[in-house]
């Protein structure tokens, strides 16, 4: 009787441990086990906290279709970092991702505006809306016509998602894809496509795909040095009698070779990257064989053309003027950075055509898409009558910002665009601003401090140490961004010549400004909408800084869009300049006797200084 009352006792024991473990197995509700099939990041690598956040959001996505939540319990929150933690760990050994990525415990259950479920989400959001966004994002999302479609539909989202984020693992921004994944596409968040378009991530099997492709190209290439060695061997043999001759059809072959060699590039980039590749009877056809009347924009490059494709969809042409083989190489390069790349603040590319007519001869040709309202510059310097409102200033200055802060630190390697200008920034209907023209941009590979490389740009954007010395870092960028705000703020040029016809930056004589305490002085008159003085105020202090001729003194894109978005009326220290090179006496004179101060520039308001901290932004004590 005691051994039977005694094994009844161990079976209880037994099965309420195995009770108590499973339970604490299954606290958490994200399946981590969907994230297996997906590629991933190297060890410590610049884009693994990255790759785990976008991660995180294809769980949430998945976790939402199947629960109609968008996150998880907050009493979950450390058993899913636990959980998080001991799926990576097999190939991110020792890689705490709190510490190391800067999350806190809380963020995982924590979200945009307070919003948990779908019919929260769908509250928010028109059903206009939500209908045009399913409408374009139901369908396979591997090529970039329809994932662009989609993408653009869901920026739309942002304006009814103006409310707070808790953390960055999934705030405002991110909730727009993390619905779409779940209810818009038919497909799933698990998806391909689906997966590559919203939440940038690959399947595993791509790389050796990508391998083989990078092994196909170096045995064309190996071919093609093979075919020029015995090309230049019979041009030898040949010389005296036919040197006229050879030396044509050499230059020929050449000429042949490096198209080849181009048009495989593109194709391999075509292949990885769904582009389209247009036939240029089909772009002759969207813009009336390239009538004047379609052109939208000139340039030293060539000019671009509005058309209209088979499916009545808007797009514009940029069409090469130089197709020599200099520029077949130009305008590979600037295919690859902007197929590379995906954000709502930069000019989506479409596809590309090459070609070569018998009548109009080679032919390069990007095909982007269409920007409703032109550039920055034509609203700030063209023949438009009507001003930009604050309201909408504010948001082409946060969007050029993001913009910006995505090609330094979200694209893989990160891309200095080396020709931020105003011409450069369009607008599309809602006026969100696109980055555009990625002619001169230059790949910055993972650990360089900077790059010495011959200086390209627009003259009253380059920055100081960039035009004299050829040292490009991403700071460069952030010089040009400072003028261009500047520009914005005051509807005054980059350069402009003063009474006595020296040239004066925007840049001088908005730090001339702030110096004696006339801050909103740079602020254009007769602003509509103007907002309140602390506002405007602290985007001058911000423009001034990032236009700072000392390369050291300028804050980072992340760093300027922190500031932007952040409610405090709070700014860093700036410290003072070098006097300028055309300075004239009472100049130097004044800054002469002002260097007996601090050597800082505050808010003649009392702004505290703003620091960067390990958390995020804080104020000084």
């Amino acid at each position: 009787m005691f051994l039977r009352r005694s094994a009844v006792l161990f079976i209880l024991f037994t099965l309420a441990a195995a009770s108590l473990v499973a339970g604490q197995n299954s606290t958490c509700p994200l399946e981590f086990s969907v994230l297996q099939p997906f590629r991933r990041p190297r060890p410590d690598g610049a884009t693994t906290c990255q790759y785990l956040l976008q991660g995180l959001r294809l769980l949430y996505s998945e976790h939402l279709r199947k629960t109609g939540s968008f996150l998880p319990p907050p009493d979950s929150a450390a058993s899913c970092w636990a959980a998080l933690q001991s799926s990576i760990a097999g190939f991110l050994p020792g890689f705490d991702v709190r510490s190391r990525c800067g999350f806190q415990t809380p963020w995982i259950s924590q979200g945009c505006m307070d919003i948990t479920t779908r019919s929260q989400f769908e509250s928010l959001i028109p059903n206009s809306t939500l209908t045009t966004a399913v409408m374009r994002c139901n369908l396979s999302l591997e090529s970039n016509t329809p994932c662009a479609s989609c993408t653009q539909s869901l920026s739309a989202f942002q304006a009814y998602l103006s409310g707070p984020s808790l953390g960055n693992v999934s705030d405002c921004a991110a909730f727009p894809s993390i619905y779409a994944a779940a209810y818009a596409n038919v497909y799933g968040p698990t998806d391909k496509g689906t997966a590559k378009c919203l939440f940038q991530l690959d399947l595993a099997s791509s790389s050796s795909g990508n391998g083989k492709k990078l092994k196909n190209i170096l045995a064309s290439l190996s071919v093609l040095l093979l075919v020029a060695f015995t090309l230049i061997t019979a041009w030898f043999w040949y010389y005296r009698r036919k040197r006229k001759d050879l030396k044509r059809r050499m230059m020929r072959r050449q000429r042949d070779s490096l198209e080849a060699g181009t048009r495989s590039r593109l194709d391999s980039m075509s292949e990885s990257t769904t582009l389209v590749k247009f036939t240029f009877e089909d772009i002759k056809k969207a813009t009336n064989n390239f009538s004047r009347h379609n052109i939208i924009g000139r340039g030293g490059y060539g000019n671009v053309f509005k058309g209209v494709l088979t499916d009545g969809t808007e797009v514009a042409f940029k069409r090469f003027k130089n197709c020599s083989a200099s520029g077949d190489a130009n305008f590979a390069h600037e295919v690859e950075v902007i197929a590379s790349i995906r954000h709502v603040n930069l000019l989506a590319l479409r596809g590309y055509c090459t070609a070569t007519s018998a009548y109009e001869g080679h032919q390069r040709i990007i095909v982007c898409d269409l920007v409703s309202n032109g550039s920055l510059h034509d609203h700030l310097f063209g023949d438009l009558e009507t001003q930009l409102a604050w309201p909408l200033r504010q948001r082409i200055a946060l969007g050029m910002a993001r913009g910006l802060a995505y090609l330094h630190y979200g694209a893989q390697p990160s891309i200095i665009h080396r020709d931020i200008k105003a011409s450069n920034i369009l607008l599309d209907d809602r006026f969100e601003a696109k980055v555009a023209d990625f002619g001169l941009a230059k790949f910055n590979p993972e650990g360089m401090t900077h790059m010495s490389t011959r200086v390209a740009g627009t003259m009253g954007y380059v920055a100081p140490e960039y035009a004299l010395y050829g040292q490009l870092t991403e700071k460069s960028d952030v010089y040009s961004f400072g003028v261009v705000l500047l520009e914005l703020l005051s509807r005054r040029k980059a350069i402009v010549t003063d009474e006595e016809g020296q040239p004066v930056s925007v840049a001088d004589w908005a730090w001339s400004l702030v110096r004696e305490g006339q801050t909103l002085d740079v602020v254009e008159d007769g602003m509509p909408e103007k907002g309140s003085p602390e506002v405007l105020e602290k985007y001058v202090l911000i423009a001034v800084l990032c236009s700072h001729p000392q390369l050291h003194a300028r804050p980072t894109m992340d760093q300027v869009v922190k500031m932007l978005e952040s409610n405090e009326f709070t700014v860093i220290s700036i410290p003072q300049r070098p006097i300028p090179l055309v300075a004239c006496r009472e100049e130097i004179d004044r800054s002469v006797s002002s260097s007996s101060g601090s050597g800082k520039l505050t808010s003649p308001t009392g702004y505290q200084a703003f620091s960067f901290g390990a958390d995020g932004p804080e104020h000084n004590k």
